[in-house]
């Protein structure tokens, strides 16, 4: 957990100086408009879509690549730490807000699904912190 928060703050950082630097907010409208925290547009997913749900706005993900493979080996626990690096990359962009999972393909669902949200005080408090678990901030 502590190497994927690491990244994931290494991500966040980067791409709220980037965004900064052109003027921007670091909000999470502007949020994609960064180069850095891009993934390969190719062979991460097989397919994703934007849906509402009650209102939410949400991502779903088809086919994870790395899904795949952990499950393969049938390694999902070990496989969702890397999904965890999302939360981390937006706390560390701006720790008003969380990326985090409503659906997750190592946690048996048949696709991952995304939303950004509020953080709470006590969450970001706990981001922060190097000795307590911020895992639950994904749940």
């Amino acid at each position: 957990m502590k190497a994927i928060k690491d990244y994931g703050v290494r991500i966040g950082e980067r791409t709220r100086k980037e965004i900064t630097s052109r003027g921007l907010e670091a909000s999470p409208e502007n949020f994609g408009k960064g180069e850095y925290f891009r993934v390969p547009k190719f062979g991460m997913h097989e397919r994703s879509e934007v849906v509402k749900v009650e209102g939410e706005p949400r991502i779903r993900a088809y086919g994870c690549v790395l899904a795949k493979v952990w499950m393969e080996y049938g390694e999902e626990k070990l496989g969702r730490l890397y999904c965890y690096v999302d939360p981390a990359k937006y706390m560390a962009y701006n720790p008003k807000y969380k990326l985090i999972h409503i659906k997750a393909l190592p946690d048996g669902d048949n696709y991952c699904e995304l939303t950004v949200r509020p953080t709470m005080e006590s969450e970001r408090k706990d981001f922060s912190s190097k000795e307590k678990d911020w895992s639950y901030i994904d749940k």
